[in-house]
Parts: structure tokens; sequence; C-alpha cells
């Protein structure tokens, strides 16, 4: 099947390739989001609106509504840009939260950029995932690979996925708010105790 516009201005698709965006689909799909991504950075998520939005990026607000379904839809998105960039530095970043360090360097590095970036997004978290709802399979998915890979670097015995599992879960968004929010613990005083966990989990005595 060949591809060309219909008379509504739809760009049809190669057969078994997914179809591609029009040039002003995509200009309107950037400028959405780099307005949501300013917004949310000089007034915080929860001041953040989809009036808002459409005047910041000069589209219509059905235009935000087509395109990203809800503002939780919207908020969705810019959390996977965020998580997008934060993967990247993993993989390919500077040592020593990417390649080229020492694995224990490595772990404890992912856990103090984890927890920064986890607690820095929580707002954001939370518009797009509900008060409870925790990220994405695949965000986790992705996380839980990367500390079982290095503490098979690090010659860790015993369950590797139940490990990663136990030093992930002082990570995650619920469990800092409560310490930071509820119980007042200070950040640094967090990291200190995690990476004690993992010194425990890597040098058991």
């Amino acid at each position: 099947m060949s591809t060309g516009w219909t008379d509504g201005g739809e760009l049809l698709p190669i057969l078994g390739q997914p179809p591609r965006e029009r040039s002003d689909a995509a200009r309107n799909r950037d400028a959405v989001l780099c307005a949501a991504q300013q917004l949310v950075a000089r007034h915080g998520v929860e001041a953040v609106t989809m009036d808002a939005v459409a005047e910041a990026a000069g589209v219509g607000k059905g235009t935000v509504f087509r395109r990203f379904g809800s503002r939780a839809g919207l908020m969705a998105r810019l959390l996977d840009e965020s998580e997008a960039a934060w993967q990247a530095a993993v993989i390919s970043g500077p040592p020593p939260l990417g390649p080229g360090a020492p694995p224990r360097d490595r772990l404890l590095a992912f856990g103090r950029s984890r927890l920064v970036s986890n607690l820095e997004k929580a707002d954001l978290l939370l518009a797009a995932t509900g008060d409870t709802a925790p990220r994405s399979y695949a965000a986790y998915s992705f996380t839980a690979t990367h500390v079982r890979y290095l503490l098979g670097e690090l010659g860790v015995s015993g369950d590797i996925a139940l490990l990663a599992t136990a030093l992930l879960a002082p990570l995650e968004v619920p469990i800092l708010l409560q310490q930071v929010q509820i119980e007042h613990m200070d950040v640094e005083r967090i990291l200190d105790g995690w990476e004690d966990l993992v010194n425990r989990v890597v040098d058991p005595r």
C-alpha cells in the first residue's frame, strides 16, 4: 500500500508500519508538551490546567484533549518523557550512574538518583496515576532489571530477584512521601539508610 494524503488531510500508513505523524500535529504535540513542562516547573503540577496548557502552547483546548485524552493523560506523557531521559542516563550517561564505574558505585549512584528523581516527580506521578497507583510495569521492570544486573556483577548470592525488590521498595514514591512529609525524615538520612541496606546485601556478615 502506498502512502498518500486523503481528502481530509490524513496521512495513510505504509502497510506493516505505524502511521506517520503529520508535521502540524507533531508541532502541536511538541508545543503542548513544552508548555506543560514549563508550567509544571514554574507553578507546580496542581496549578496546571488544560486551559492553561492550551493557552501557553497557542493551540485550542480541544487539540490538547484530542491528543492526550485528559489532564491525567497529559501528565502521564510528561512522566514518560522524564522517565525516558532518566533511563537514558542509566544506560549511556556518564559514570557512576552510567557505564564505566564499578558495580557497587553504580548501584549507590542509582539509588541516590532514583530517590531524588522520585521525590522531584512525586506530584507528577500522582497526577498521572492517581493517589495510590504505582508506576507502569515497564518503568519498574527497567529498574528491577538494572539492579538485578548490578547485584549479579557484585557476585551477590541468594534470590537476586527478591533482593532487588527489597532494595527498590524504599525508593518508591509512597514510601518516600510517608517518610519525608509525614515522618519528617531528612533526605540524607534516607539515603544513608539505603546505602547501609545495600552494603548489608552486598557484604552480609
